[in-house]
């Protein structure tokens, strides 16, 4: 990194704008910034910081406040820096967040900080975000911000603390240079195993304890031996074993008495019901013989019965029929009461008492003068319904004629209103026309706002990848300088062994190709690690692969940077939010457009449908006004036709008389004469019939061997007795046949009824033999399944219980290689992993300091990495002494004088700035600045460390050096000076 330009403005000291060439005033390699105290000479440092990566280094940062008091109302801070980095020219422009004055009203407002990164070198994307640039700067530098400080702005007293700091204090600071957490994640993970072995272990040994209990609680006992769980469950599955077989034996043997208790109970038990058979046959034989004489009477009963059947169904016969032959004369004589009217009643006096045959001819003409008037009547009735159909048609040719009214109307209406539809029509169309003509506009609108969205889309993905890409470009400009550094040291190796080779060629008596001399007589021989040409060659090719993957690099990123740039302009490098709200819009405009345009034919269709209405309208007026006159003339014929009716009606029934009320009397009286002449006829025929079925019972009870009827009638039973009768009989007989075969059977046959039987006592037995067996049986059961889940859980701890040695080996080595790792157990130094890697870094950077210290102190000091553990059991590692030459003690670093501390920790701050560069890629640090501290070393001491400065520029960097002593100023002759005033600090270069 080489600084060339660095321009403030209205920033920390500084009201005004003032510019720092520092290619002017690097030209010697070394220069001198210094001024009064409080005129601003760290913040000259603190804009270079702010400028790469936009925060200021120590407690300054905590202030948040970078805008100068000292500036102008409106003045508007920023810090300008142009600087080559990694080998590309740039320049960062960053303003910091300020309070500024309200532009209406009074107040402030928060002005948000803002930031620009410019390539000067002519290739990339140029960056206005905060991210952006931090990654750029960040990838370029190869450092973080905090390794920047520490390396580049060699900071104030920084490097004297951490000279006398411990060892955690030492750690903390080299733990925010170099990236540890790898190491860190390694420790963690080990911890992370060890914890997870430990659970794991632990989980298995649950398993073993939880199947121990289980073992001996199938056992039925609270706990076993701890010491072998296996061996315990073992025995107690042996013992299980024995008691099991000991309850298969008891089973057997109260099985065998369980059957005979249960054999004498069966035999007890059939004896007892072939006695209790044979005592009730002798019972029911007995029950039999003394109920015969009632079986005798009711066979009797049975008997007459059936015979008095036959006569009850001819009895029955004639009783029906004198019902009948009453019922027909009470029918009769209704029929004549229904006849009250004094027409009838001349009917009613001509008829004799008792209906008769003859009774037809005296009924029958009446009856057919009152239905001829019906007939008549009927005719008048239809012409009366014939009024009601055409009053009926004359409202509904008075509704049609209001109908029509109405159409009329609104057919007038309509052909009134039609003008101005036809207008409005017309205007749709124009709208729809002119729509359709401004869609290629829109569409073009459209399709350019989604281009633009596909652009910034395209951009955010593109950005990434170049940034991937400068990244490699970086690695590979890294690589080539690695590449390019080897051939060169391959160079001199072989420039330096040039005259052992030319000693290769040398043959006694030719002359050699440098001096010409045919005498060699001390030729150089190679010394170790000579370089030959092939050497070099190989060296030359790599270096060439590595310019060709540079430079292929280098195009990849030029070739992205184009593809940017036009993205870039294809999207206006607007937000893609913005673009799609755009994008949104067009579309929205472009679908009503084509809506409207899409309407177009509909709505020439609808002029054209409007034109049709006008003539039809027309057509339809004329249509309606006709059926007018039409209904009016139907209206006056049908009230012509109903007046004559009317008049006809009038004249049959008189004055307020009712066609209805007439027809329905005169109806009523020929339905009446029918019903009469019907009933009288029925009736004589009911009395003849009635009489002939009394002398047909009176014969059949005669002849079935009864007095009378009324005796025969009373030898009737019903069936339901009857079928009590024979089931009754039955029965008895079913009895004594079932009483007889008892007896007849040979078991009961051979019984004296004195045999003797104890039921209950066999019953006892039984049951007390068949509870031994149900105790013997849950006895075995309970043994078996013991054995059972015993062998189940001993088997399943066996295997569990073996999976315990690996586990508990495989954890207790994870165990300890975590606690060694950690800094525990075994480590002898007590060191972590991280501190471990730390110390190795410390030890590099002592190492690099010590060459400088050495220089300044004239050989006497260096520095001594230790890395033994602390008092008190505390971590060691990160220890640092001084080596003294003159009195060969190696002694702590606080007992420096002031002036030995100073170059102590300069000498330290430029060994931890190499290390730091060479962690960070070997990036050639061009410029780097010191600090203060030159006050407390004597005029010998000065000149040491300017010896080291020299050095340091006759490298290539500028070094800048911060200091208000005098004396440096004799010494340096390219000089900044910083001056305060009352309106704010100025610059100025002297050289």
């Amino acid at each position: 990194m080489r600084l060339h330009a660095l321009e403030v403005t209205a920033f920390g000291p500084f009201a005004d704008t003032v510019r720092v060439d520092f290619d002017e005033l690097g030209a010697d390699g070394l220069f001198l910034l210094h001024g009064r105290t409080g005129a601003g000479k760290t913040s000259i440092l603190d804009a270079v910081a702010f400028a790469l990566y936009g925060t200021v280094p120590g407690a300054r940062a905590e202030g948040r406040r970078l805008v100068s008091d000292h500036a102008a109302v409106g003045a508007v801070p920023q810090v300008m820096l142009e600087a080559t980095i990694a080998g590309r020219h740039l320049r960062i422009l960053r303003s910091p967040e300020y309070e500024r004055a309200k532009l209406r009203g009074t107040g402030t407002t928060k002005e948000k900080a803002k930031a620009t990164l410019t390539w000067l070198d002519g290739s990339g994307e140029n960056l206005s975000r905060h991210e952006d640039i931090g990654e750029v700067v960040g990838a370029l530098l190869g450092m973080s911000a905090a390794q920047f400080f520490q390396v580049v702005l060699l900071p104030q007293g920084e490097f004297a603390k951490f000279l006398r700091a411990d060892s955690k204090e030492r750690g903390a600071l080299l733990e925010r240079l170099f990236d540890t957490t790898v190491f860190g994640d390694v420790e963690k993970w080990f911890r992370d195993r060890a914890a997870a072995g430990a659970k794991k272990l632990a989980e298995q040994q649950k398993k073993v304890d939880v199947l121990s209990a289980k073992v001996d609680a199938s056992a039925g006992i609270e706990a076993g031996a701890d010491a072998d769980p296996v061996g315990w469950a073992r025995k107690l599955r042996e013992d299980a074993a024995d008691t099991r077989d000991c309850t298969v034996v008891r089973l057997g043997d109260a099985r065998e008495a369980e059957q005979t208790a249960r054999a004498a109970l069966e035999d007890a038990v059939a004896l007892a019901r072939r006695l209790e058979r044979r005592a009730a046959a002798h019972a029911d034989l007995a029950e039999l013989d003394a109920a015969a004489d009632e079986r005798a009477a009711l066979t009797a009963e049975r008997a007459a019965a059936l015979r008095a059947a036959p006569v009850a169904v001819t009895g029955a016969e004639s009783r029906r029929a004198a019902a009948a032959a009453a019922s027909a004369l009470q029918a009769a004589a209704d029929a004549a009461a229904a006849l009250t009217d004094d027409e009838a009643r001349v009917l009613i006096d001509d008829l004799p008492e008792q209906p008769q045959d003859s009774d037809r001819d005296r009924i029958r003409p009446h009856e057919q003068r009152w239905s001829a008037e019906v007939v008549r009547l009927d005719d008048l009735l239809a012409q009366q319904r014939r009024v009601a159909t055409l009053d009926d048609e004359r409202s509904r040719l008075d509704e049609r004629r209001r109908t029509l009214a109405a159409e009329l109307a609104q057919l007038t209406a309509q052909r009134d209103a039609l003008p101005a539809r036809r207008t409005e029509a017309a205007d749709a169309v124009r709208a729809a026309e002119q729509a359709a003509a401004a869609l290629p506009g829109l569409a073009a609108t459209r399709d350019r706002t989604a281009d633009a969205v596909a652009a910034a889309n395209e951009l955010a993905s593109r950005s990434v990848e170049l940034g991937r890409r400068e990244q490699r470009v970086v690695e590979l400009r890294t690589a080539h300088l690695d590449a390019r550094a080897a051939l060169l040291d391959v160079r001199e190796r072989r420039i330096a062994g040039m005259a052992a080779e030319l000693a290769a060629e040398l043959v006694d008596g030719r002359e050699c190709a440098v001096c010409g001399s045919t005498d060699h007589p001390a030729p150089a021989r190679p010394a170790p690690g000579t370089v030959t040409k092939a050497d070099e060659d190989a060296a030359r090719e790599a270096e060439q692969r590595a310019d060709a993957a540079l430079t292929d690099a280098t195009a990849a990123v030029t070739e992205t940077a184009n593809v940017i740039a036009a993205l870039r302009q294809r999207c206006g490098d607007r937000p893609v939010d913005d673009l799609a709200a755009e994008r949104d819009a067009a579309a929205a405009a472009h679908d009503a457009a084509a809506a409207e345009a899409g309407e177009l034919d509909r709505r020439r269709a609808q002029v054209a449908t409007l034109e049709r209405l006008d003539a039809d309208l027309q057509e339809r007026l004329r249509t309606t006004q006709t059926e007018v006159a039409e209904v009016a003339q139907a209206d006056a014929v049908a009230a012509a036709e109903a007046d004559e009716i009317r008049a006809r009606i009038h004249a049959a029934v008189g004055a307020g008389g009712s066609l209805v009320d007439r027809r329905a009397r005169l109806a009523a009286l020929a339905a009446a004469a029918t019903e009469l002449l019907d009933r009288r006829i029925a009736a004589a025929r009911a009395r003849t019939f009635a009489d002939e079925r009394a002398r047909d019972a009176e014969r059949a009870a005669t002849d079935a061997g009864f007095d009378d009827l009324e005796a025969a009638l009373a030898a009737v039973r019903p069936a339901a007795r009857l079928g009590e009768i024979d089931a009754l009989v039955r029965t008895a007989e079913e009895a004594r046949a079932v009483a007889a075969a008892t007896l007849a059977d040979p078991e009961i046959a051979t019984l004296t009824g004195d045999e003797m039987v104890d039921v209950a006592a066999r019953q006892d037995a039984a049951t007390v033999a068949a509870a031994e067996l149900h105790a013997a049986l849950a006895a075995a059961s309970e043994a078996d399944r013991r054995l059972a889940d015993i062998d189940k859980y001993t088997m399943r701890l066996e295997q569990e219980d073996a999976k315990l040695a690996p586990l508990r080996a495989e954890q207790n080595e994870l165990a300890g290689l975590a606690d060694v790792i950690a800094g525990g157990g075994q480590n002898s130094r007590k060191m972590s992993l991280r501190s471990y890697v730390l110390a190795a870094r410390l030890e590099e950077v002592a190492e690099a300091a010590s060459e400088r210290l050495r220089r300044m102190s004239g050989g006497r000091y260096e520095f001594v990495h230790s890395d033994a553990a602390g008092s008190h059991g505390k971590r060691g590692g990160l220890g640092l002494d001084i080596h003294d030459e003159y009195t060969g003690m190696v002694r702590s670093t606080k007992t420096l004088s002031g002036g030995e501390s100073f170059q102590a920790s300069l000498a330290l701050a430029l060994g931890l700035a190499d290390v730091v560069a060479a962690e960070s890629g070997a990036l050639v640090l061009d410029t780097m600045f010191i600090d203060e501290g030159f006050g407390t070393l004597d005029a010998d001491a000065l000149d040491s460390v300017m010896g080291v400065l020299d050095e340091l520029r006759a490298g290539g960097r500028v070094v800048g050096v911060v200091s208000h002593v005098d004396e440096m100023r004799q010494r340096i002759p390219s000089r900044l000076h910083v001056v305060r005033g009352r309106a704010g600090s100025t610059v100025e270069i002297a050289s």
